[in-house]
């Protein structure tokens, strides 16, 4: 076990916490059992070694582990937890869970055996919590973590501290909360770079191989995580790609299931459970008609990537500017609010809430007729009534 301690330390000496996420803040950490789950770079090892290193002390009760790490390749977890607590451990940090066999059945017995122990652990976005060897469901407190709101890159790169607004501030008070924020950055100068690479956090760190680090975790992600958890075929895998680039190159996709599904090769419940499976890993977002209950099987109206800089990875060309406003719009909304597709404009949110996504010249012409209905309108610092700019609907985390 002093090998995990090394390599715990080690990490820790490299942690920065000059900026933190904000989930980081509304995580309960008190709880006994908490969850994150996320795609593939967007911060869960940085957000649990940050809040390590401001909140907890270093010693022998607090440990951080991945359990990719060779040393479980002939130690069991529930005898690390044992060991751990009867050398005073209190706190216990596992990394990508998903990599351990039988995860959940030892963390349920390692909840239930070591009542003293509080234990964090990230993991896939495919994460199963509730299953039937091993119910977690009761036990811990999921969250879910996505990539950088632009509220959050500003604050990152530009070393900003705007706070989170919330959506109903934002449809009533948008003159006076762009106007507090542009007397201190101008949004659009940073914008549109946001939109190509401000997504994961990792930019920074080599932005010549930014979008070759995206494609290794979308080959990463579709190659090992989607068969490993999903069962998903290896053989359809090429198959999968090839529509992920038909996606970033739509304007949006709307897909024609019958003719998809005789192109790869699979029957349409199939495909469409395999889209499910994309939108799951956080790959796309797939847009339906809003119903009293989704089933799994419903076709998705339009299928966007769920986030554009996956769109610049991906395209074959420059992507099309509506796509681009109206992915940014529906990962920043999807990611706390129900969204759907609207029969008179582009977005039905939070089953109140119908919006238009447009440039700035856009009207109010096609919702006119319609309450409760707004235009987020890009390349536009202010708005007036009821057109709100693009930009701002990233500060809702």
């Amino acid at each position: 076990m002093e090998s995990l301690f090394e390599r715990f330390y080690q990490k820790l000496q490299y942690t920065d916490t000059s900026f933190t996420r904000g989930l980081i803040e509304q995580i309960h950490w008190e709880a006994r059992l908490i969850g994150i789950r996320g795609a593939r770079g967007v911060g869960k090892t940085t957000l649990l070694l940050q809040h390590i290193k401001l909140h907890l002390p270093l010693d022998n009760s607090t440990l951080y582990v991945s359990l990719d790490n060779i040393w479980f390749s002939n130690h069991l977890l529930y005898d690390l937890a044992d060991s751990f607590t009867k050398k005073g451990g209190k706190y216990l940090f596992l990394d990508e869970v998903h990599k351990y066999p039988n995860w959940s059945q030892e963390l349920k017995n390692i909840y239930d055996d070591f009542p003293t122990l509080y234990i964090i652990f990230t993991g896939s976005s495919l994460l199963e919590i509730l299953n039937a060897r091993a119910d977690l469901s009761r036990r811990a407190i999921v969250y879910e973590m996505q990539g950088l709101s632009f509220r959050e890159y500003l604050n990152f790169y530009q070393k900003t501290k705007f706070p989170i607004l919330s959506l109903g501030d934002i449809l009533n008070k948008h003159v006076p909360l762009a106007a507090e924020i542009t007397n201190k950055i101008k949004p659009l100068q940073y914008f549109p770079d946001y939109l190509k690479n401000g997504y994961y956090p990792f930019y920074q760190e080599l932005p010549p191989l930014y979008y070759q680090r995206i494609e290794e975790i979308i080959n990463m992600t579709l190659e090992i995580e989607l068969p490993l958890l999903r069962g998903v075929e290896i053989s359809y895998i090429p198959k999968i790609k090839q529509l992920l680039k038909i996606i970033a190159d739509a304007v949006p996709f709307s897909p024609n299931i019958a003719k998809l599904s005789e192109r790869i090769g699979i029957s349409r419940n199939a495909l469409i459970t395999y889209l499910n499976y994309l939108q799951e890993v956080h790959i796309t977002n797939n847009l339906t008609r809003a119903t009293n209950g989704i089933g799994i099987l419903q076709k998705p109206e339009k299928i966007y990537l769920n986030n554009t800089n996956l769109m610049f990875t991906l395209s074959s060309t420059q992507p099309n500017i509506g796509n681009i406003r109206e992915t940014f719009f529906l990962n920043q909304l999807a990611y706390l609010f129900p969204v759907s597709s609207s029969q008179e404009s582009d977005f039905f949110v939070d089953n109140k809430y119908t919006f238009e996504i447009g440039g700035k010249n856009k009207t109010k012409k096609q919702i006119s007729s319609l309450i409760e209905a707004y235009i987020a309108a890009d390349e536009i610092e202010f708005g007036h009534d009821i057109k709100i700019p693009l930009w701002l609907f990233g500060f809702l985390y």
